[in-house]
């Protein structure tokens, strides 16, 4: 005797969906479990698991050899969202469970042993996969419900257990989706811009950043508010487009991190490392395939790295190609990993070892603070748009001095991005920062009045070609501010002066 059950799953390769075909064959011979199909160890337990399910879920295992193989082979495969699949085409192969539905649906889902279907991670990306492979169906676990309505055009259904998706496939039960009445607690609000006392020139600088989403250094002495300005970056930018959404949601899926009760993320991500973080935290790793880093978990959002000069050079320096690419390749064992990592990098930054309050009672030499913020390469630096330096405010600004609030700052910036999306959407560039140097030169290039200061700066070795091209860039932004349809001789020079601005070196 012997039987075959298929069904069809989907894996996650990197941020790549994959589907994936699961058969089980049941043949005489010694009692066994085997799993093949370039299966991790969490894969390969998962026979242990689906055992114990489906015999506490009210059904027979067959003591049989069992073959469960996941096709393509070649593909590398991991996780436990394949157990559910795997024990419905046991069931199948056994006559104990129908096929009717199973044609253009796929089942993702791990099995505890009692046989309840537990939630797993990357949900969003795995069904996007799927739609796309043309399936019209999804099978999740009722954790990931919410989740996985943010795909249209599937019909989902959620299952707390494997009897229960058994009964479904009977037609005998209906499948749970997702409820409306239930709500979890509201995300912490961002703080307000009118906290940030004095500091106009790193106001104006920050308001600039977000309106191009040009990269920032902040420096100056600790407690000055650095991080202040920073934390409420994410306030003045445009709430994310739905695609933005939806891939920012995928990456966070991916990671693991999404919130059950919230799951769609419409806000730009601020994610704000520890100094000592290390170069796979920022990039992504781990074992077998690549996870996600913290570049990439900031995509269409903030990085922030507080007190950057501690860190180490190379962790610094490994940011370089992200920043220009504005995608994250993570090499490991099973393969090349890519990441969207299209962020804004904000870096803050003590003067010197010591950061006095006032710069005159520095006790540092002049050498150790040369050394202090080499950290911060050249090419790093390149990359950089804007450098701004910021001083203490005085006592009467302190006590009596009230900035604009946010809703002011995010109004003019929301007006600022309208304007370049507009300009650059027959290209799909979506901010001032993501324009090709080599379109500004040519298709979009300014008036020779205009390019005088930048060709003034390339003779004298001011700036490198690159620097040349993020200077035009944030020119554009600086016009867009303003409401000029384009950048003028002033917007050029000032764009120049925001890369030329000493960092305390």
């Amino acid at each position: 005797m012997s039987g075959l059950g298929r069904v069809h799953s989907v894996g996650l390769n990197a941020f790549a969906a994959d589907v994936i075909e699961i058969q089980a064959n049941i043949s005489n011979g010694l009692p066994g479990f085997i799993i093949s199909g370039s299966a991790d160890t969490s894969l390969r337990e998962a026979k242990d698991r689906v055992r114990a399910a489906i015999g506490n879920s009210g059904a027979k295992f067959p003591e049989k050899k069992i073959v469960v193989a996941l096709a393509p082979a070649n593909l590398p495969k991991s996780g436990a969202g394949f157990d559910l699949p795997m024990a419905i085409s046991v069931l199948i192969a056994t006559g104990q469970a129908q096929t009717t539905l199973l044609g253009e649906t796929v089942l993702v889902g791990e099995l505890a042993l009692d046989g309840r279907v537990r939630p797993v991670r990357g949900v969003l990306p795995l069904l996007l996969g799927a739609r796309a492979a043309g399936f019209r169906r999804a099978v999740v676990p009722v954790g990931n419900v919410r989740e996985a309505t943010l795909v249209d055009g599937l019909d989902i259904g959620g299952a707390d257990s494997l009897s229960d998706v058994v009964a479904w496939l009977a037609g005998d039960r209906a499948l749970d989706t997702v409820s409306d009445t239930e709500s979890g607690p509201s995300p912490a609000p961002i703080p307000d811009m009118t906290d940030v006392v004095g500091q106009p020139a790193a106001r104006h600088a920050l308001e600039v950043a977000a309106a191009g989403a040009h990269h920032v250094l902040m420096t100056g002495p600790p407690g000055i508010g650095k991080t202040m300005l920073a934390c409420r970056l994410p306030g003045i930018l445009p709430p994310l487009g739905h695609d933005e959404s939806l891939e920012v949601t995928a990456i966070h899926s991916v990671a693991g991190m999404l919130p059950a009760h919230r799951p769609l993320i419409e806000t730009p991500p601020f994610i704000a490392p520890h100094h000592s973080a290390s170069i796979t935290s920022l990039l992504g790793g781990g074992t077998g395939m690549a996870r996600p880093g913290s570049v990439s978990r900031a995509h269409r959002g903030v990085l922030f790295l507080d007190e950057c000069a501690e860190m180490g050079a190379k962790v610094l320096d490994s940011l370089r190609q992200p920043l220009e690419d504005g995608v994250v390749r993570v090499s490991r064992r099973d393969g090349t990993a890519s990441y969207p990592a299209r962020f804004q990098l904000v870096l803050a930054a003590n003067p010197c070892p010591c950061a006095p309050a006032n710069d005159v009672d520095c006790v540092c030499t002049s050498i150790v603070r040369r050394r202090y913020l080499g950290k911060l390469s050249g090419p790093l630096m390149d990359r950089v748009d804007i450098r701004v330096h910021m001083e203490p405010p005085g006592n009467t600004a302190l006590m009596t001095e009230q900035g604009e609030s946010t809703a002011v700052v995010a109004a003019r910036v929301a007006h600022a991005r309208a304007a370049a999306q507009e300009r650059w959407a027959e290209h799909g560039w979506l901010t001032n920062a993501e324009v090709p140097g080599s379109a500004l030169r040519r298709r979009y290039r300014l008036a020779p009045e205009a390019m005088r200061p930048i060709e003034a700066f390339l003779g004298q070795g001011r700036i490198t070609a690159r620097g040349a091209d993020r200077a035009l860039r944030l020119s554009w932004t600086l016009a867009d501010l303003r409401g000029s349809e384009r950048p003028d001789t002033d917007d050029v020079a000032q764009a120049l002066m925001y890369r030329d601005r000493g960092t305390g070196r």
